[in-house]
């Protein structure tokens, strides 16, 4: 960090930025390097503002927004230490999706890009050819993505095919994304035995390994919820999800809601999301106000500059375990699924998008020649979610023209595991049997 202060890099950078500095204190240069959220300086260079002003205009003259509503939009746009484009930067705006960066983020601090979270498989009656002489008990804890076809070829490796009893349902369980219990259960019940499947889980084995076994345990009795487990119980069966970096990706992709407050829900819930983002992104906390840690609602309100700080503290938190941005997130022209799909936005752009039936957000990070990495945070409010997506991909691309595309994708924001292989791999081999038959 030093060398970096004594080479000039830092006043070096300025200068490009048309900034002249003579000196610049090192202890704010050192904050900045730390916190990348800190503006030091205005942009001299009016094209960013300019560019946002007739993007703003625009909206207007398409109608998109009656000219006394421009205060429902809000833009931050930054490069390094200096602010290019400020519209409404500071007040709390409808954010929909974008919340997820605030759940993100905070999910990641907590638990670390490893973490894993583990369900498990109990039976209250002894396993007697091939019949559990009781029932099978399943204590969730927090897992979003449960796995039942893996659950259920495990089960008949260590031999069980039938259950006497019933399903018991405790904990903090989801299948499917549906995290009331007894609609959980029922459908777990449904896909440990794959002659009662339906085409939703006909389609989701579709997307598993070829070879993948098709699990047949069937269960006798019907689904129960129970608060506490029995503590007669014997544990048959530890089952651990996918890391935490890869449930965060596969969440952000397709901007899946259940998983956003499962994952909000694991760390203390969206007061405790809302309180530890802000503090980590260093924005005060009135810029951060939820109601929930998915963005369902327009109630969830983020200043465009807090979405922009919790995106470069992202960035920060994954450099320190050797990942990126795009690790976490969309990548434009990389990955081809979830939100992105027929977007028109600049390529190696990593992205979040956000919608409701009257919010259209776009935050990310875009790297360009002329600027490094820019930092920005759209936020509409308006009644044509289409047409603002539209508008928000016109202007990234008129600023990726003004500041040029760069030589190659840095590798900074390359991402290092790829979306397409995501699901369901390995699940098998993450079921650690406790007790063989």
């Amino acid at each position: 960090m030093l060398e970096l202060l004594g080479s000039g890099l830092i006043a070096l950078w300025l200068g490009k930025a048309g900034i002249q500095i003579n000196t610049i204190d090192a202890i704010d240069a050192l904050a900045w390097q730390i916190n990348p959220s800190l503006v030091l300086a205005s942009d001299p260079n009016p094209s960013g503002n300019t560019t946002v002003q007739e993007y703003l205009k625009k909206l207007i003259t398409s109608k998109l927004i009656a000219d006394n509503l421009k205060e429902n939009q809000g833009i931050w746009i930054q490069s390094g230490p200096v602010l290019m484009a400020n519209h409404q930067g500071t007040t709390p705006l409808p954010a929909a999706s974008l919340t997820k960066i605030a759940t993100s983020l905070v999910a990641f601090k907590t638990w670390g890009p490893d973490h894993q979270f583990e369900t498990l498989v109990s039976a209250t009656g002894p396993v007697v050819n091939g019949v559990l002489q009781g029932n099978l008990v399943i204590t969730g804890g927090d897992d979003p993505m449960e796995e039942a076809i893996a659950l259920g070829n495990t089960l008949n490796q260590m031999g069980i095919k039938q259950v006497k009893g019933n399903l018991v349902i405790s904990g903090n369980f989801a299948m499917n994304f549906q995290r009331y219990p007894l609609l959980a259960g029922q459908m777990f019940k449904q896909a440990l035995n794959y002659t009662t499947w339906n085409r939703s889980v006909i389609f989701h084995y579709s997307t598993m390994p070829k070879g993948t076994p098709k699990p047949q345990v069937i269960i006798a009795g019907t689904v129960k919820v129970e608060a506490q487990s029995n503590p007669q119980q014997t544990l048959l069966l530890r089952h651990r999800s996918l890391p935490l970096q890869q449930l965060i990706k596969e969440m952000n992709v397709f901007s899946n809601n259940d998983m956003a407050e499962m994952l909000a829900e694991s760390v203390g819930g969206f007061t405790v999301v809302q309180s530890t983002a802000a503090s980590i992104a260093g924005v005060p906390q009135s810029e951060i106000q939820l109601i929930n840690g998915s963005g369902l609602g327009p109630e969830n309100r983020i200043s465009p500059r807090a979405i922009c700080a919790m995106f470069m503290a992202l960035e920060r938190e994954a450099v320190a375990h050797q990942m990126n941005l795009a690790d976490l997130f969309l990548t434009s022209g990389l990955d081809h699924r979830g939100t992105i799909y027929r977007r028109h936005i600049p390529a190696a752009t990593v992205i979040k998008t956000g919608t409701l039936h009257d919010v259209s957000s776009l935050a990310g990070v875009m790297p360009t020649r002329d600027r490094g990495l820019v930092w920005f945070a759209i936020l509409n409010r308006g009644t044509n979610p289409a047409g603002f997506r539209s508008e928000q991909d016109k202007l990234l691309q008129s600023l990726m023209k003004q500041l040029q595309i760069p030589l190659a994708i840095p590798t900074f924001i390359t991402p290092h595991l790829a979306i397409n292989s995501l699901p369901n791999l390995g699940a098998t081999s993450r079921n650690e049997i406790l007790l063989r038959n």
